[in-house]
């Protein structure tokens, strides 16, 4: 087997001020996107709610409008 190369210093250096720099940068990204994806969940909530409500309503009225014995 042919032994390992000795790494430069400056490499490892590099490599790992990389691996620090780009963890930095997604924990500051994340703290920035966090409130807007739950701003966003709320929203789309909201929009179920009032989505299955005009739903209910509709089904409703259809039932209502059908033809019945009692007419």
């Amino acid at each position: 087997m042919i032994p390992p190369v000795q790494v430069s210093p400056l490499i490892k250096f590099t490599r790992y001020s990389a691996l620090l720099v780009g963890m930095i940068y997604g924990k500051k990204r994340y703290d920035y996107l966090k409130p807007v994806a739950a701003e966003e969940r709320r929203i789309e909530a909201e929009e179920k709610k009032k989505r299955e409500e005009l739903e209910r309503i509709a089904k409703e009225l259809a039932e209502a409008s059908e033809e019945s014995i009692l007419k």
